[in-house]
């Protein structure tokens, strides 16, 4: 019992302290809720300070920005209004000048009109005045038709025959002038470049060569050549592609082949040969190949010294080989590749006399007959085969051009395509550097004579320094002076027409007035 009263004791202990224990909970809530109310209201009533000081500084601000904008607007109206009166005043006075220019335009086309009318007055006065003029040139014709017994057509064309015979009068006179004019200031100069350009170079007279001799220890010697039953020279001619003519001559055999390289390597297989004297096919078809290798050299050789010798430079080596054969080429006795190495030099010396450049001029000079060593192999003239050839291997325009110009196949385009005639043309008419054959030269005298001579007017002419120079005398009585210097001309271009020649032709047209009396006793 004593345990269930301590039981029930505990238990109504424990009971009121839960319950003093919760009460005191209660009134510690019920506190911190009052505390975190009244927090709670005072961080409202700072809120709202706080916001009614930011409307107050918005408020402020906002009047600020709309008195700055006022101002602004104020000031942009004030320039607006400003721009606006100029503009104004402006259009009035365009305004006020447009109407004057109308008044000054209404009083321009009222003269206009008075002059029109003017005009008109005179107008019908003129076909008035026009038609009596008709009718009296009409009147004076008949009359002139009457006293000069000449109808119209009959004395206008004495008229322009007299006019016409005036014109050539005066066109002979004002080429005359300026033919003197230009000679004057011409003449120095063209023959202080050419003399300078012929002095700076000199090269060999050469001789010219259709055929090669080889000369033989003995007679003995041609019975060896031609072997037995002929197969020594014919193995010698199947090889080189060159006849070997064995005649009566002494001591001598000659090679006759259109291709002079040929020619050259059958010389020189037939020396070695002779001075071995071991000759059968065999031996033959060695020398050759050996000799024809050595040639090939000697050929690139050529056309590199040549190269070398004019400064030029950057050449194709196959161009090298082309220019190498233009040695055993001649043309009018003249060596082909010395010509060429001597208009390059020509060339080049007149382009520096001109202030052009040298080294193409020479390179032009150096190339412009490359055709002539194949041009038994390719048909055409070898201007053209030398310009295609250039042009293959790699050279530039105006190289190929003046190759191509330089007989005038085409037209000239440059002045180096000029200098390249002009040197070409000194190269090959310079003493000695070539010669004809007689029948040739026979016949190119006659046909400049006979040119001269197919003029009226003319009463003898003459073919001097070897169809180099021709004069022509007239006959005083038919030819004047003026008419003189035309036929000059006309005869040049009736050369050049009809003839072909190195170099040039002089012509000079003599006219003279001869008084002769004879004293008789």
């Amino acid at each position: 019992m004593n345990e269930f009263l301590m039981l029930a004791f505990a238990i109504i202990i424990f009971t009121c302290g839960f319950g003093v224990s919760l009460w005191i909970r209660v009134l510690i809530d019920r506190h911190r809720r009052q505390d975190a109310q009244n927090e709670a209201e005072q961080i409202i009533q700072e809120a709202k300070h706080k916001a009614d000081a930011l409307l107050k500084e918005a408020n402020i601000e906002a009047k600020d920005r709309l008195l700055e904008m006022k101002n602004e607007f104020d000031a942009e109206t004030k320039d607006t209004r400003t721009e606006l009166k100029r503009q104004e005043r402006r259009l009035i006075q365009k305004e006020e000048n447009i109407d004057k220019k109308i008044e000054q335009n209404d009083q321009k086309d009222k003269e206009l009109q008075d002059i029109e009318k003017g005009l008109r007055k005179r107008t019908d006065q003129i076909g008035k005045k026009e038609q009596e003029y008709n009718s009296l040139v009409s009147e004076q014709k008949v009359q002139l038709e009457k006293i000069s017994s000449l109808t119209a057509e009959q004395a206008k064309e004495l008229l322009l025959r007299a006019m016409e015979n005036e014109a050539r009068y005066e066109g002979a006179k004002l080429i005359k002038k300026i033919e003197n004019e230009a000679k004057e200031q011409a003449d120095k100069k063209a023959k202080k470049i050419l003399a300078t350009s012929i002095q700076r170079y000199a090269a060999d007279y050469v001789a010219e060569r259709t055929v090669s001799v080889v000369q033989l220890p003995s007679d003995e010697m041609k019975g060896r050549i031609i072997g037995r039953e002929g197969r020594n020279i014919r193995a010698l001619e199947a090889a080189t592609g060159i006849d070997l003519i064995i005649d009566d001559t002494p001591e001598a055999v000659i090679l006759s082949g259109f291709n002079p390289i040929r020619r050259e390597i059958a010389r020189q297989s037939l020396a070695r040969l002779i001075s071995d004297g071991r000759i059968h096919p065999a031996r033959i078809e060695d020398v050759v190949k050996k000799v024809t290798n050595e040639i090939d050299i000697a050929i690139k050789e050529a056309g590199e010294q040549a190269a070398f010798d004019l400064g030029v430079h950057g050449i194709d080596s196959e161009l090298i080989k082309v220019i190498g054969r233009l040695k055993f080429r001649t043309s009018y006795s003249q060596n082909v590749l010395q010509h060429s190495v001597e208009v390059g030099f020509l060339a080049g010396t007149m382009a520096a006399e001109l202030g052009l450049k040298e080294k193409l001029a020479r390179r032009m000079g150096l190339l412009h007959d490359i055709g002539k060593a194949i041009d038994h192999e390719v048909e055409g003239p070898h201007a053209i085969i030398g310009s295609k050839l250039a042009k293959k291997h790699g050279e530039s325009s105006s190289i190929v051009n003046a190759i191509a110009a330089h007989h005038e196949d085409v037209p000239p385009v440059t002045v180096y395509d000029i200098l390249v005639q002009a040197a070409d043309g000194l190269s090959g008419a310079r003493p000695g550097a070539r010669k004809e054959l007689l029948e040739n030269y026979i016949k190119r005298l006659e046909d400049l004579e006979g040119i001269a001579n197919s003029f009226k007017g003319v009463d003898s002419c003459y073919a001097i320094q070897a169809g180099r120079e021709l004069r022509v005398i007239v006959e005083s009585g038919k030819v004047s002076d003026e008419e003189a210097i035309l036929m000059s001309r006309d005869i040049v271009k009736k050369i050049e027409e009809a003839l072909t020649f190195p170099g040039q032709i002089k012509i000079t047209v003599i006219r003279e007035t001869r008084a002769v009396e004879y004293a008789n006793k």
